[in-house]
């Protein structure tokens, strides 16, 4: 058992960290890789998905995330050490094929999820990923991702500086952990086949979660990041 971090630690650890899995520099040939849930952003509502999925790479957390009727989010558990080279989610972004049988409804919107858990050569030593699957979430219009990832993907489970460690119980021990062996993942779709975050304080306290529960990802510490800039911020101005 690996001895426990400090949460300053915790925290370096997601704000080097996000600086790969956002896209913010180039890892070198060397780069470490870790394991851990990425985020991954649909076509715009009603645009068609391209022959890649029409997967981009989310710029902002779940928690912030605001997607509108008829979009559609991936998160895929992968392997990488940038998010260049990380796969996407291995199912195409196709609202009408995950919520063709959600009927809209005033005052609520529908937010498609890919999820996918990764392969067997990307799961930690012990794990085996389920079947990618896909759920329709309906949510307030004000809703976030992170609010459609813990309607539809119970049990979340975040670690102490809520960085998202788990989807629907997947993977069962370990956090954005290094990653050992030749196991990585490719950014192209398998043939035949596509946070970390925080969440707020209200729904911090769900037990049934693990942690809490709006469902904030993936991508691994963007919104941690934010968050510190912003409590900095907050503290500047009053002072």
């Amino acid at each position: 058992m690996r001895p426990p971090r400090s949460r300053s630690a915790r925290l370096l650890g997601a704000l080097a960290l996000a600086g790969t899995v956002t896209g913010l520099g180039t890892a070198p040939a060397q780069a470490q890789e870790y394991r851990y849930w990425s985020f991954w952003d649909g076509p715009a509502a009603g645009a068609p998905a391209s022959g890649d999925g029409g997967w981009s790479y989310a710029t902002e957390g779940p928690a912030t995330s605001r997607p509108r009727d008829g979009a559609v989010a991936g998160f895929r558990f992968t392997v990488g050490a940038d998010s260049a080279a990380v796969g996407k989610p291995r199912r195409a972004a196709d609202f009408a094929a995950i919520c063709g049988k959600t009927p809209a409804q005033d005052g609520t919107k529908r937010v498609g999820l890919v999820l996918d858990f990764g392969t067997k050569a990307e799961a930690a030593a012990g794990e085996n990923p389920p079947p990618i699957r896909t759920e329709c979430a309906r949510l307030p219009e004000d809703g976030t991702v992170g609010d459609a990832l813990a309607a539809v993907a119970k049990p979340l489970r975040y670690d102490a500086s809520a960085l998202l460690c788990a989807i629907a119980g997947y993977p069962k021990a370990g956090c954005a952990d290094k990653a050992s062996g030749s196991g990585s993942a490719s950014g192209a779709p398998d043939p035949g086949a596509s946070e970390g975050a925080s969440a707020s304080g209200e729904q911090a306290a769900d037990d049934d979660s693990g942690g809490p529960s709006a469902g904030l990802i993936s991508g691994i510490a963007v919104v941690v990041v934010l968050g510190a800039a912003a409590g900095w911020q907050a503290r500047r101005r009053r002072g």
